[in-house]
């Protein structure tokens, strides 16, 4: 009985090819159940690589929203200061201008004084250099508001004088005693006028 019962025991200790292939179920699935783990082990396990993830998406979408702020905010800028730009050029320009305004009617009025002179080089110096400052007039888009003969307007003329029903037709500018300029559509000087009354 002995013998048989040792037999016994060692063919539990070994087991047989066939056992092997098949082997025994139970230990197989807590063979399993120990290396793999559980879906909610695992969502816990993922769950750092995953708030890692979100966490820098989130940083992600708002630094683009902080540059896209910036760039608006850039563009904004660029727009005004070119803006501000232009307007202190134009400023400049019709400040210049009108600066400039007195020397060129003492000009005008030297050359109407040299037309009856005798020296002919005074007056072409006086004529080129009149010349000289109404092409650099022009340049600025500086323009002389030449109305006589047409309705008086407020918004370009003030009226000085008033004449008389002979010299045209009643509320027409019949004298220009000084003249007016425009740079591009401002009036950079009224001309001052003599109007016949209405």
């Amino acid at each position: 009985m002995k013998g048989r019962n040792m037999s016994k025991k060692k063919n539990e200790a070994f087991e047989t090819p066939d056992e092997l292939k098949n082997g025994n179920p139970e230990e197989e699935q807590n063979i399993e159940a120990a290396g793999e783990d559980t879906p909610a082990e695992k969502t816990e396990k993922e769950d750092p690589v995953q708030k890692a993830l979100d966490e820098a998406n989130a940083k992600a979408a708002e630094y683009l929203a902080l540059a896209q702020r910036v760039q608006a905010d850039f563009e904004n800028f660029r727009r005004r200061n070119e803006s501000v730009r232009a307007d202190a050029y134009a400023d400049g320009r019709k400040d210049t201008a009108a600066l400039m305004l007195p020397v060129l009617d003492n000009l005008e009025r030297a050359v109407e004084a040299a037309a009856g002179s005798h020296d002919d080089a005074l007056k072409n110096g006086v004529e080129m250099v009149l010349k000289q400052m109404t092409d650099a007039y022009g340049k600025l888009e500086v323009k002389p508001i030449d109305r006589l003969g047409e309705k008086f307007d407020p918004n370009l003329e003030n009226a000085i004088l008033q004449g008389t029903a002979e010299e045209g037709e009643p509320g027409t500018v019949c004298q220009v005693l000084q003249k007016g300029y425009m740079i591009g559509d401002k009036v950079l000087r009224h001309a001052m006028v003599k109007v016949v009354p209405e």
